[in-house]
């Protein structure tokens, strides 16, 4: 199979995904999925950030610098300061020998 060939076909599917999503926005949902929707994305970032924190073999500095980051993102609700102090968090912890 080419590569322009799977480009494609990403594209196609990852448009028709988003295609449909938008067009649900006029529709109403009954409480139980607007409640099930807004944990999606927190559910998600979990999985894809769990498991490369602690699969790693420095995981102490990427906790420390994961837990920062998150608290900082959870008090100010700025995503840069999330990663910035996360970011600093974990090389400080590298830096200190974590």
């Amino acid at each position: 199979m080419s590569g322009w060939l799977v480009i494609g076909l990403m594209w196609a599917v990852t448009y028709a995904a988003r295609l449909l999503g938008l067009s649900l926005g006029g529709l109403n949902l009954p409480p139980f999925w607007l409640a099930f929707l807004r944990f999606v994305p927190v559910s998600v970032f979990a999985a894809l950030i769990v498991p490369d924190v602690l699969g790693s073999p420095e995981w102490a500095q990427r906790l420390v610098g994961a837990a920062v980051g998150g608290a900082l993102l959870w008090r100010t609700r700025n995503l840069a300061a999330g990663i910035v102090g996360g970011f600093a968090a974990y090389w400080a912890a590298r830096m200190l020998g974590v």
